[in-house]
């Protein structure tokens, strides 16, 4: 049965399920930024996916980043998958302006996350849902 690691529903907010993937907006406001978790037990790393599972992850990872570079209007999009702190499989999505407080270099570390206000919360759930849209 799929879980999602203690950390991600800690440090994210619920903007619902894709036809693979849990998405999940990281709790700082400072950079459009969205996490696909494959809601599947066990997964680690992208291979171990099965190559349907894969093709799919990247088609709906396609599909937000092109949906949040037109949405914010983004000079690059960064997409990650770590997993140093979270062995989770999950892909960060993260929208980047030329200029924003870490660029060039990567968003961790920079500066501390900066938690949505919960109207601010609202407003950008409201704004991402033709995005959320290309993934149902």
């Amino acid at each position: 049965m799929f879980e999602l690691h203690e950390r991600l529903e800690v440090d994210t907010h619920s903007l619902g399920r894709s036809g693979l993937c849990e998405i999940r907006l990281m709790n700082d406001c400072t950079w459009p930024w969205i996490i696909l978790v494959p809601a599947l037990p066990g997964i680690r790393e992208i291979y171990q996916l099965t190559p349907e599972q894969q093709v799919k992850l990247l088609q709906e990872s396609s599909a937000l980043s092109q949906g949040m570079m037109e949405l914010f209007d983004g000079d690059k999009m960064n997409v990650a998958a770590l997993g140093n702190m979270v062995p989770q499989l999950h892909l960060h999505h993260i929208v980047r302006f030329e200029g924003d407080p870490a660029w060039p270099g990567p968003v961790w570390g920079k500066q501390a996350a900066v938690p949505y206000g919960e109207e601010e919360l609202e407003r950008v759930k409201a704004k991402l849902q033709p995005v959320l849209k290309l993934l149902a």
